[in-house]
């Protein structure tokens, strides 16, 4: 049953809401309508509900957000008990969105948690754009960058490539590993978004096979050698499975004798998960610091009661406590939030001609171009068995192989001669089709019904 509701219980939130300040956002009116407002319209979705996703949900709960969803694909395991302190023991093996969902709501009165059992991808592009905002709580990096590119292609720009402000779809991220961790807020077309700044991530270390058969010097060589190399001789044909605790067990146990030959420590079964799985070691307190600053972002971004981040926040707790914020830049040329180069278009014209313009185009002067739209591969000039196959889309109509809408995104990939060397590159464009007015052409129109 939910708890009553307390006297006083928006006090706090009140003195954000309630009255002027000197570093308040450019539309901030205070009153006790933009309460009202914030409990009744705002819609939040938290993308994850492991450790900072259960502490996320509690923040933006008890923030006054009324009206939030859920989505996560894993199911709550032991090993989750220690950080992500919405799950019990008897809630072992349950969806973690379901849980996370329904404890929140019997702890926090007149709050309405809608969970997603299911992975990003299974949503279509429009359950997103029903959200004004989106807070991340995620440790995957792939898992991110779809987000990032979902939202991002809500954006709009104008023709002096400015972003259209009602296309701008609010995205707070946060991150932790151990005692690290960070908050960013993410405004497609005026802030960097997850692209513009993926080289803040360190590349996964992947071990050469050569050394985990050969020469293994660490506890993780001994380990991959177990899972890569070791498995697939004695279990030919039998798939691993990472959540199957006997095939973590033989792994483990595998792993420990390679060390034992080889003179190396530090085999456990709690390291042979972290290095199979590729798990990032959680802490309560910094997800609960980074949850923290990423709720009050987002209270900022929905009700304008002060500036928001500028706009990546950095903390580390693991020698004393060190926290910074560091202002980055857009990417202009980001092919995921950048405007790309705005191209008009006849309804008319086909691939073939698209693709002729493409190399007379003074911005773009592409030769030998692949042209790709939402990931479907329109026409690629390599290798053969896929030119081969996308060849029959030269004779059609673009406007017809992107389905016949007025307006949208495609990729081209070509080469260009740059003092006389010649580079391959990547071009975002923005394609708008003449004389089409919500996806009715003029001819269409003229017809009459």
């Amino acid at each position: 049953m939910a708890n009553p509701v307390v006297p006083g219980r928006w006090r706090d939130l009140d003195k954000l809401l309630l009255r002027p300040g000197n570093l308040v956002g450019p539309n901030f009116e205070p009153g006790p309508e933009l309460r009202e407002d914030l409990q009744e319209y705002a819609k939040v979705l938290v993308v994850g509900a492991g450790g900072l996703g259960c502490e996320l949900l509690k923040d933006l709960a008890l923030s006054g957000f009324r009206n939030l969803d859920v989505i996560d694909m894993d199911r709550i395991e032991v090993s989750n008990l220690n950080r992500q302190f919405l799950f019990r023991l008897q809630d072992v093996g349950k969806p973690k969105a379901e849980v996370a969902a329904m404890r929140v709501m019997e702890r926090v009165s007149g709050v309405n948690i809608v969970p997603h059992f299911c992975r990003i991808e299974d949503k279509d592009i429009e359950f997103y754009n029903d959200f004004n905002i989106i807070a991340l709580g995620l440790d995957s990096i792939e898992a991110r960058s779809y987000i990032n590119a979902v939202a991002c292609s809500f954006l709009e720009y104008d023709s002096e490539d400015n972003p259209v402000e009602e296309t701008i779809k609010p995205m707070v991220d946060g991150g932790t590993e151990g005692f690290k961790g960070h908050a960013r807020v993410i405004m497609p077309g005026i802030t960097p978004c997850f692209e513009c700044t993926i080289w803040l991530f360190p590349p996964q270390v992947k071990f050469p096979l050569c050394t985990l058969a050969e020469t293994p010097r660490t506890a993780a060589h001994c380990i991959e050698y177990a899972h890569l190399i070791k498995w697939d001789e004695v279990h030919s044909g039998e798939t691993f499975d990472a959540d199957d605790p006997e095939h973590m067990q033989w792994v483990y146990s595998e792993a420990l004798k390679r060390a034992e030959l080889f003179g190396i420590s530090g085999v456990t079964y709690s390291v042979t998960q972290g290095v199979v799985k590729n798990i990032i070691p959680a802490i309560a307190s910094t997800n609960a610091i980074i949850s923290a600053a990423c709720a009050l972002e987002a209270l900022k971004i929905a009700t304008g009661c002060s500036k928001t981040l500028s706009n990546y926040l950095t903390y580390n707790g693991l020698a004393g406590l060190h926290t910074k914020v560091t202002e980055f830049v857009k990417d202009t040329d980001c092919l995921v939030c950048g405007p790309g180069v705005l191209v008009e278009l006849d309804t008319s014209i086909t691939l073939q001609k698209f693709i002729v313009l493409l190399g007379e185009h003074p911005h773009l002067l592409l030769s030998k171009p692949s042209v790709t739209h939402r990931g479907k591969n329109l026409y690629m000039q390599a290798p053969a068995v896929l030119e081969e196959m996308t060849r029959p889309n030269l004779q059609q109509p673009l406007f017809n192989l992107m389905g016949k809408v007025p307006k949208d995104v495609i990729h081209v990939n070509g080469s260009t001669v740059t003092n006389g060397k010649k580079n391959s590159c990547l071009r975002k464009l923005r394609v708008v089709f003449k004389g089409i007015v919500d996806g009715v052409t003029d001819m269409d129109t003229a017809g009459g019904a």
